[in-house]
């Protein structure tokens, strides 16, 4: 099919406010006749059923899709608009599940999926770690991260997965993943992407563990909520140990000391929410009983990325894309400390298009202020 490229990549951008006009628009930047698929993250402030058909009616390849708190391409941060990137390759073969309700998501049907998928490739003929990887669009306020992505990572034989919850631009009211024409909440789209083209799937944090721990003593893991830290009121403890007071916790402290949990031997962030009026804290993420938490510290955002795209770029020297899920506490981060210049600046050469989300998976775990991403290229 491609005579100097085995892999052909487009992405754009509109701002249009009419459903038909931005679909119509991004169709003309980034039409390939030979397009295996179109990946695409909109606004939640569109009206969702008119942009679904829109979407239906224009696009005749498989579409991939969700709602945000943001979209990210190489021209910038933007709000309200919506973005894609259609991407063309005899090399990649994309084989997608729709998973809804989430709430009945169980391992048996965890099992019934993965079975069918296996049953349909055409790279390889049974699942291989190196020349497949999962991506995975989820309804970013079902509160089903944790459980999804532990029963899809567990049935696909050690494939790297890389995913990102869904948002509705902070408003916490309705998040929706795209499938067939509509939107859906309560629902995940799994996609598994066969390739025989080199890539590279990652993670980065620009956060340390400190030396300051917080054991929970009592927990409502399914609302995310934390009653007890080291047997006191989960908020008082939290805030005694940073030296503060209840009513000095703010967003901004939450989001410079989230807390930080060791599995495997390798820290992952889980970010508080708010405090509420019981002086229990709701986090992004399910916590457990029993935990051992660390107070987390920052460090520099920028340093942090540019380092990891540095090693990004020498795992995959002819890099031509990268898929990133980056979390709407990195994305304030970076817009109050007036740092979006300079990481424009980092992601712009590298191709990168992704989304602002409510939470982002990486493997089996769910996790929160990351990046997580999947970068693409080509043999050189």
């Amino acid at each position: 099919m491609f005579t100097n490229s085995k892999l052909e990549v487009k992405n754009g951008v509109s701002f249009a406010k009419d459903e038909q006009l931005a679909v119509q628009e991004l169709y003309d930047q980034i039409y390939q006749p030979e397009a295996e698929v179109v990946i695409f993250f909109c606004s939640s402030k569109y009206d969702l059923e008119k942009m679904g058909n829109a979407l239906n009616e224009t696009f005749t390849c498989h579409l991939i899709g969700c709602t945000t708190s943001g979209e990210i391409t190489t021209t910038g941060y933007h709000e309200g608009s919506l973005v894609g990137v259609s991407i063309a390759s005899d090399e990649i073969k994309i084989h997608s599940r729709l998973i809804s309700p989430l709430s009945d998501f169980s391992m048996e049907m965890a099992e019934k999926m993965a079975r069918n998928i296996r049953g349909d490739l055409s790279i390889e003929t049974s699942f291989n770690k190196d020349k497949m990887f999962g991506y995975l669009l989820i309804d970013g306020l079902s509160m089903q991260e944790e459980k999804t992505i532990s029963l899809i990572h567990s049935q696909f034989e050690n494939i790297s997965i890389i995913g990102g919850s869904a948002g509705d631009d902070l408003q916490f009211s309705k998040t929706a993943v795209y499938w067939d024409g509509k939107f859906i909440s309560n629902a995940a789209a799994f996609s598994l992407f066969e390739t025989n083209l080199p890539f590279h799937i990652f993670k980065t944090q620009h956060f340390k563990p400190t030396d300051m721990k917080l054991v929970i003593t009592k927990a409502d893991p399914a609302n995310r909520r934390v009653m007890e830290i080291n047997c006191e009121p989960a908020a008082k403890e939290y805030a005694d140990v940073l030296g503060l007071t209840i009513d000095e916790l703010t967003p901004t402290v939450f989001s410079n000391h989230p807390v930080m949990l060791k599995i495997g031997g390798e820290y992952y962030v889980r970010s508080i929410q708010h405090v509420n009026e019981d002086k229990s804290l709701s986090f992004y993420c399910a916590i457990d009983n029993g935990l051992v938490l660390t107070i987390a510290e920052g460090v520099g955002l920028v340093d942090n990325l540019e380092k990891q795209l540095s090693e990004v770029k020498e795992k995959i020297p002819n890099l031509k894309l990268i898929l990133g899920f980056d979390c709407i506490l990195r994305r304030l981060e970076i817009m109050e400390k007036k740092i979006v210049d300079p990481v424009i600046a980092l992601i712009k050469d590298k191709n990168f298009f992704g989304f602002s989300t409510y939470g982002e998976q990486y493997n089996a775990i769910h996790v929160n202020q990351t990046l997580t991403g999947v970068a693409i290229g080509e043999e050189e």
